[in-house]
């Protein structure tokens, strides 16, 4: 037995097998879930056993990068309309952790050298202790204070946060899933309505015609014949009192649907034909980057592209969307027409489902390099973004421009989901070695007061982060904990709320605050380090 558990891999699988059975287990509804792997981690790195060397770093980039794929087709429009707030609240949280870590030390006479050790476990940063370590040999400080204090406050800070993001939203009884459960008032949710054309000026007009005069954004897929919706075909013109489909953002819809005439009913599911409906994958190369208009889908093959879903984000396109390889089109038209227009975008059905391998491993080592990169305002070694930043920043923008290259940042929401929850519990097992291997001693040695100046450094500025959000921001719950995350750094914490819900709001706040946040404490730990000179 003592053979096997000297062998690091075992050690590690073993450890993701028993805290995922940890985290299995649900009393009164709350469970660790992920998390679970920390503790058992930690525990094995108390009793000295060992993984792999590197796992923590893998699973960092392996997880962020997912996370980054993931949200890059939203985030920067949501930088644009939401980014206000969330880089003001991920600036009140770090600096809440900074001004409380300097009160505690001053108050009870702990070294500035040790606070910035606090400070930056408390936060969860790693890139602020090296910067801290950095510091204070340029200064000829004792480095090993430091790594005191970050040893004392890292369990905690990693610990304190998971725990946050999953008791509060219970114990305010507080649904992280009500805005995807309400969709009714979404104003982005996409809906089939059926339309009764009364305006005299759409008589006569073809369906496009009509959207490129009045700039509509949504898109006719049916007209009514014989009672029936059937598929639109190129000939086809409105008339008055003549019934269509149209698909479309719910709040466009009503807009577009205004200047055609009124909607009949709301019944989103008319119950069409199945045969008449698909979803295609885009492989061809004679579509890629080439605009609906230029493929005139429907003078050519008689098939109307109701939808596009690029990677992960689905939208209604226009005239002028353009086709990026590995778009999945939802189209509409006789069984023929569909037939036919398959063969033309190359279609295979298991594409659909396969992940771009070269592109995984292209986009990580791309990441990487970037993450080493450092970056100086001045004097001093500067900062770098990290294992988790330079991963992160490739993975939106690969996630908004859909390539890089011959990188693609297309990858299916199965396999992306199980890469991420794997990187993150390779990321929790490093983590958990690592705070376990000296807790005990650092405690025995440091007395638990510097652990609960940790703690306080950790909560404080959570609870104060929470009610700015909620109170003076009014953000929703899911963009508050998920920037709070971002905010401390907390990866494990991210993953947390992640498996309770399946709205993106969290994982973009965490994107948006998570570079802000690292910059901004690795400049403040060094900063501490100056006072204690």
């Amino acid at each position: 037995m003592q053979t096997i558990l000297q062998n690091p891999t075992f050690v590690l699988f073993a450890i993701l097998f028993l805290g995922l059975a940890l985290g299995n287990i649900s009393i009164k509804g709350i469970a660790l879930g992920s998390s679970g792997v920390l503790f058992v981690a930690m525990l094995a790195g108390h009793y000295k056993l060992s993984i792999p060397d590197g796992v923590s770093e893998m699973g960092t980039a392996l997880f962020v990068y997912c996370v980054g794929l993931g949200v890059g087709n939203r985030f920067f429009s949501s930088l644009r309309s939401r980014g206000k707030n969330l880089i003001i609240l991920a600036l009140i949280i770090v600096l809440a952790g900074w001004l409380t870590a300097l009160g505690m030390c001053k108050l009870l006479g702990v070294d500035m050298s040790v606070g910035a050790g606090l400070f930056a476990g408390a936060c969860t940063s790693t890139p602020a202790l090296a910067a801290a370590l950095d510091a204070a040999k340029t200064a000829g400080l004792n480095e090993s204070i430091i790594n005191i204090g970050y040893g004392v406050a890292y369990p905690f800070g990693v610990i304190g946060i998971v725990l946050f993001v999953q008791l509060l939203p219970r114990l305010l009884h507080i649904d992280l899933n009500r805005r995807q459960a309400g969709n009714s008032t979404d104003p982005h949710r996409i809906v089939a309505r059926k339309i009764r054309v009364t305006n005299p000026e759409a008589n006569g007009k073809t369906p496009a015609e009509l959207a490129n005069q009045w700039h509509m954004s949504c898109s006719i897929t049916r007209l009514m014949q014989g009672g029936k919706l059937r598929p639109l075909l190129p000939s086809d013109t409105l008339s008055i009192d003549s019934e269509c489909l149209m698909v479309g953002e719910h709040e466009q819809l009503e807009k577009d649907a205004g200047l055609l005439g009124h909607i009949v009913n709301n019944d989103n599911d008319p119950g069409l034909p199945r045969n008449e409906v698909a979803e295609l994958i885009v492989l061809s190369p004679q579509m890629n980057n080439k605009t609906l208009r230029e493929l005139d889908t429907l003078g050519n093959f008689g098939i109307t592209v109701s939808r596009i879903n690029r990677l992960g984000n689905t939208f209604v396109p226009t005239a002028d969307t353009e086709i990026i390889r590995n778009d999945v089109l939802r189209v509409v038209g006789t069984p023929t027409a569909i037939k036919a227009f398959k063969n033309e975008c190359a279609h295979r059905e298991t594409a659909m489902n396969t992940a771009d391998v070269l592109s995984l491993t292209g986009g990580l080592a791309l990441g990487i390099l970037l993450g080493k990169l450092q970056f100086s305002f001045g004097e001093g070694d500067g900062f770098s973004l990290g294992m988790a930043g330079g991963p992160l920043l490739v993975a939106l923008i690969l996630g908004h421009f859909g390539k890089l290259g011959p990188i693609v940042g297309y990858m299916p929401r199965p396999t992306r989901v199980l890469v991420m929850e794997l990187g993150l519990m390779l990321f929790l097992a490093g983590a958990g070695i690592r705070g376990g291997e000296k807790l005990v001693e650092t405690l025995m040695t440091s007395g638990l007061s510097m652990l609960l100046v940790g703690a306080v450094i950790t909560l404080l500025p959570l609870f104060i982060g929470y009610f700015a959000a909620r109170k003076l921001l009014k953000m929703e719950i899911g963009e508050t904990l998920g920037c709070i995350c971002g905010s401390q750094t907390s990866t494990p914490a991210l993953g947390a709320i992640t498996a309770q819900t399946d709205s993106q709001d969290p994982v973009i706040a965490y994107s948006t605050a998570y570079p802000i946040a690292l910059i901004l404490m690795t400049v403040l730990a060094q900063l501490m380090i100056q006072m204690a000179c």
